[in-house]
């Protein structure tokens, strides 16, 4: 098996989950690809006895007849079980084939893909709900996971749900994808030497999805597998983008309606803008939309400073998302040379930075650790100011310290150091006035840089900036 890179918190989970001498039924989401069934089937390999994995869109019978087949591999027998006619008969055949294991050692039955196990008039649920509550929880030595990549349906049926497996999960796990630190570790781990910069471009565009890092091969730049990867016809991500919201939504059109609509915003959308944009007559139905692209990770909510609803903005999370939308969708230079041609253009450099905005966001505890305040409690927050009478002014990200402190975030992406011009600091001044005159703080304000390599020093960075910190801060 192989090493789980990273993953501490959800590994002191399962070592919890292994110890506790208790039934435990552990619901586990998260986006496609992110790695769950990966950390499960490596973290858990000694204990698992039995697995079965759900297959999308697939008849009841096929269901069981895959069924079967999975308990005829844990037993090692085709000759024990027979086909089972419904889901109650499977888990009556799966409770005869536990029980003499649970007298010796604890065990852990792996359920993946679980939402498509719950086909229409199946009775999945019902019968895993009736076997759970009338069997499982009673098993001391008995782990269950359930897995699935539909984190909506998950949360909805599953953490939340309101029938016979209200408050039934013992633990829950979200896995996310990859920071930059972990990203680095799995890349070293692979024996590929990129350097920060690069690996920070290829986070910009696959994120820290563990299955897209493991077509980077080794001796490529970040240029050579972007352009391997998403520009030629066999390439990983040249398909993935449909395959992505299809495997995750049984009818993904709005959702791709509104993750597009934020694609082509770079400073988020309200509720209410995401509503005029996409011409969604019903309010209801985007709060479920933004709802499940939340939890599925491709949209995050950024608060405003005022903590006012209307005002909260969300902002599309999924990198690959964003960088379909902007070079892949339309592109007609694929094949070999193509991203060379593109990511020399001016394009590039505005959506890097966009890009870079938007990976900082996802790194705030590592902002906190390099500014010396990570046991300060703060509140995060975006903030943006406009009057047709006087100039307007907008804040990415806004740390409000309980020491009466604000740090001012702005966060830069170049090639090399970045140079505060007068220009520039004119605009730091007036935004700092701005922010000061419409929220009434009394709180003392710092400008903070976020560079990818720092800054020049000079008499506007001496005079305006109290802090700066590097891409390399956002690797700890």
């Amino acid at each position: 098996m192989e090493n789980v890179i990273g993953r501490d918190t959800e590994k002191t989970i399962l070592k919890e989950v292994l110890g506790s001498g208790s039934p435990e039924l552990i619901a586990v989401y998260g986006r496609r690809r992110v790695g769950k069934t990966f950390l499960i089937r490596n973290f858990l390999a000694k204990e698992i006895v039995f697995e079965y994995v759900g297959s999308r869109g697939a008849r009841l019978s096929t269901q069981l007849k895959n069924f079967n087949r999975a308990l005829d591999l844990a037993t090692g027998s085709k000759k024990i079980y027979r086909v089972p006619g419904n889901w109650p008969e499977a888990f009556e055949q799966l409770t005869y084939f536990l029980s003499p294991k649970l007298l010796q050692s604890r065990s852990v039955i792996f359920l993946d893909e679980f939402p498509w196990l719950n086909t229409h008039k199946s009775g999945f649920l019902a019968a895993f709900d009736h076997w759970w509550n009338s069997w499982g929880n009673q098993q001391k030595n008995l782990v269950v996971v359930i897995c699935g990549s539909s984190a909506s349906w998950m949360i909805q049926n599953i953490v939340n749900n309101k029938a016979g497996l209200h408050n039934r999960i013992t633990r829950k796990i979200r896995l996310l994808p990859f920071n930059l630190k972990e990203t680095e570790q799995y890349l070293k781990s692979r024996s590929i030497g990129l350097d920060r910069f690069q690996i920070l471009q290829l986070y910009m565009i696959m994120g820290g999805i563990p299955h897209y890092l493991k077509e980077v091969r080794k001796g490529e730049s970040a240029a050579q597998a972007v352009e391997r990867i998403c520009f030629t016809k066999d390439g990983l991500l040249s398909t993935e983008f449909k395959n992505l919201y299809y495997s995750l939504f049984d009818d993904p059109t709005r959702h791709i309606a509104i993750v597009k609509a934020l694609a082509g915003n770079q400073s988020g959308l309200t509720r209410k803008e995401i509503i005029d944009k996409i011409k969604l007559s019903s309010g209801g139905t985007v709060t479920g939309l933004l709802d499940e692209l939340t939890e599925s990770g491709f949209v995050t909510m950024q608060p405003s400073y005022d903590r006012k609803t209307k005002d909260t903005l969300f902002k599309l999370a999924d990198e690959f998302t964003h960088f379909y939308y902007k070079y892949m969708e339309r592109n007609r230079r694929a094949g070999e040379g193509s991203w060379q041609i593109i990511s020399s253009g001016s394009s590039w450099k505005s959506w890097s930075a966009v890009a870079f905005e938007r990976i900082c966001l996802k790194h705030i505890p590592q902002i906190k650790k390099a500014l010396g305040i990570s046991g300060i409690y703060t509140e995060e927050a975006q903030w943006r100011y406009s009057s047709k009478k006087e100039q307007g002014a907008q804040v990415d990200l806004v740390l409000d310290r309980k020491d009466f402190i604000i740090n001012l975030c702005e966060m830069k992406f170049s090639e090399s150091k970045f140079v505060l011009d007068k220009a520039y600091a004119s605009e730091l001044e007036n935004k700092t006035a701005v922010f000061r005159n419409q929220t009434k703080t009394n709180k003392s304000i710092f400008i903070t840089f976020i560079t990818t390599f720092g800054m020049s020093d000079n008499e506007y960075a001496r005079r305006l900036v109290q802090n700066s910190i590097t891409m390399n801060d956002l690797f700890a």
